[in-house]
Order: C-alpha cells, then structure tokens, then sequence
C-alpha cells in the first residue's frame, strides 16, 4: 500500500477497500503455507486500518456542513465500518499462524478447489516474465491471477504495483482461479502442477466433511463481500437481497461446521488444528455479516452519498455488469468455454435470467441472450467481458 497518507473521504474509502481485501488475501495464505512473514503483514494492515478510520470519521466530520452533508457522511461511515470489520476476520485468520494453531493436512488440497486459491511460484531463470513489469503481464486479464506479495531473497514486497519488475529467483504469491496456477507458471518458467489422481476418492470422514463446509464458507463470505460492493455500486436491491441470502446461509453453515468439527475430535492429530477450523469458520461468518451489514443502505432504500460510488469504481478491483447480446461470443457457451476468469481476469459472482439469481455459477452454467453477469476484477477485464458478451444496450433513463 503507498505510505502516503490520503486526506479526503474518498481516497480513505478507497484504501480502506484495498486494504480489507489484501488482508483477506494474505490471512489465507499465511494459513495455507503456515507463513508467518504475511500473518504479521495482516496484522501491520490491521492497525493502519484502524488509524484510516479514525481519520476518515475526523475528515467525515469536517466535510458536513449541512444536516443533508451528515446524513450522507453517517452511510459513508457505515461502510466504513463494515470494511473494518472484514480487515478485523481477516487478523483473526492470520492468528491461527501467530497461535501456532495449524490447520488439518486435509485442507489444504481442498483449498486448491475453492473458487478463489492461492499459490506461490518461483521465478526461473530466463523465465518469460523476467525483466517485464506487472503492468506488462497484465496477470490479471491474461491468467486471471492477481500477485499479493513477491519475495526477493528475505525481503517481502507487499500489495506490488504496476512498476515492479519480478527478477530471477523471486517467489510470487498469488491468488485467483484453479486454471490459472499453471498459466502463471509458465510465465515464470515453472514446470506445470500434474493433474490429481483419478482414482475414485474414499469415503468422508468427519474431518473431510468438516472441512468441506469451511471451504465453503470461504467461497461463500468471498461472493457476499463481492456482491455487497455491487449491489452499492449499482444500486441494486435484488443483489443486497442475495448477500441477505448468502449470510444466513453461512449461518447455517457455521452450526453445521462446530458439529462435524467435534465429531472428527477422534480422528484429529492435534486438538489444535480443531480449534484452527473453528477460528476459520468464524472469521468466514464475520466477513459475510460485514457484507450484510454494508448493504443495509440500498435494501432499504436510503441514498448513500456519491463518494461511495465513486470510490468502488477507483479501486483495484472493480465490479461490473454485462448483458449478454443475442449473437455474441458468449451466447449459448459455459463459462468454461469461455475461460472467463483466465481470459479476462472477470469471476463471474452471479447471474440474473429474468427474476431469478444464479450466484456463483458453475464452470458449465450455459449463459444466453439477456442474462445479466455481475462481476469483479481488474478494470481491463471489464472490456475483454464486454467484447465476449457483445455491445451493451445504454442505460436506461429514470423515466424509463
């Protein structure tokens, strides 16, 4: 993050957005590769967001001036807060290695399947991405992976932008689809990960099925968080409707993981990979009611002041919505097809067919004339989706 200290209410939400969201990144690595380097990087950002809040309430303040500036100022601070909160799921993610908790041998292959995964890769020798700028790789729209942190020697470089340059021997760390591990490996002139064995899997045990429903959690607070923005950004009641849907779901889901989890207490090597499970599940819930809570301005119908709007569409990773045309790329073909998250750096969060929601779509969902995609990534992304999916109808006016 750059260490020059904004000073109005927009750029605050702009870095506060940014921030929660890298930590969330660097919380589930620093779990997934028991890293403790990241798990104090979260904690770092933990307490710079805490001061960016206190300064954006001072700046909040200052800019009212009007009982009206007040009112909009008060939803400013709303999601202000909400966002604190899912940087504050994010620390107690980054504890579980801080606490030396660990986490079950057995989640971590799953993880490699949940929606959004993290991998490190080495940069080879006379690699292809040697020598080039981020902003050149364009790894977002061209392998759908996005680069938390590169490592050169002992040093970390954290939230990288678009000058750095990685070198021979650095190790990125990166986020994004399955699809695309192996296409950012061989940008850095790494050798392909071997497909799994295809033997048929064994039975569940209670720690498999534990595990499981903490996956998808995780899948689950990520799409809430994801839709929530969106549904702020389009003003859009039926998407807060689904972040509602989506959090009670992880509710539920919270119930069903402390059950499994003290079911598998036999068969756990330590009693502190349970507890890791426990601390994962509950930090999930709490992203997914931070979601909740930030929509609570557009589902029920009160204006949030401009700012907000503008500062989501300045962020790094934006969201967007796309019809798909009759006669378009993307009509009558899967998001496989597509490759839509490896071709445009654009996952796909949910879809509208007339009054029904499909949220996270599975990979063979066959999208057609007049579905509306809501997505986010990399501003770039936005106009590879809009090429696939044919010119967009203007927006309609208020009469309209």
């Amino acid at each position: 993050m750059d260490e020059e200290r904004p000073n109005n209410v927009k750029d605050l939400l702009v870095g506060l957005k940014d921030a929660s969201e890298l930590m969330v990144d660097l919380a589930y690595a620093a779990v997934f590769f028991n890293e403790p380097t990241l798990a104090e990087e979260v904690e770092r950002l933990d307490e710079r967001m805490t001061l960016e809040l206190r300064r954006l309430r001072t700046v909040a303040m200052l800019a009212a001036r009007s009982p009206e500036d007040a009112e909009g100022m008060a939803g400013v601070l709303w999601i202000a807060e909400a966002i604190q909160r899912i940087g504050d799921a994010a620390s107690d993610i980054a504890r579980i290695v801080a606490a030396r908790l660990g986490i079950p041998p057995a989640l971590k292959p799953d993880l490699r399947h949940a929606d959004e995964v993290t991998a490190r890769v080495r940069v080879r020798d006379d690699a292809p991405m040697t020598g080039r700028s981020l902003r050149d790789l364009s790894l977002p729209t061209e392998t759908g992976m996005w680069v938390m942190a590169i490592r050169s020697g002992t040093s970390w470089e954290f939230d990288p932008g678009p000058d750095d340059v990685p070198a021979a021997s650095d190790v990125l760390m990166v986020r994004g689809p399955e699809d695309g591990i192996n296409r950012i490996r061989e940008l850095a002139g790494a050798p392909p990960i071997p497909p799994g064995p295809e033997d048929d899997p064994p039975a569940l045990s209670e720690l498999d099925r534990a595990v499981d429903i903490l996956v998808e959690m995780k899948d689950l607070s990520e799409a809430a968080v994801g839709l929530a923005y969106a549904s702020i950004l389009f003003n859009d009641r039926a998407l807060a409707a689904e972040v509602g849907a989506l959090e009670a779901r992880s509710d539920r889901l919270e119930d069903e993981l402390e059950s499994w989890v003290l079911r598998a207490a036999p068969e756990a090597r330590h009693v502190d990979e349970l507890r890791g499970l426990i601390r994962l599940g509950a930090a999930s819930e709490a992203i997914s009611d931070a979601a909740r809570d930030m929509t609570w301005y557009v589902e029920h119908g009160e204006p949030l002041h401009p700012v907000v709007q503008m500062a989501l569409e300045e962020t790094e990773e934006t969201s967007a919505e796309t019809i798909v045309m009759p006669g378009s790329a993307a009509e009558g073909r899967s998001l496989k097809d597509l490759r839509m998250e490896t071709e445009t750096g654009m996952f796909v969060l949910g879809i509208q067919r007339g009054a029904r929601w499909i949220y996270r779509p599975r990979a063979t969902f066959e999208l057609r004339a007049g579905d509306r995609l809501v997505s986010v990534g990399p501003e770039d992304g936005e106009d590879e989706l809009i090429e696939l999916c044919g010119d967009q109808p203007p927006p309609l006016d208020d009469d309209d």
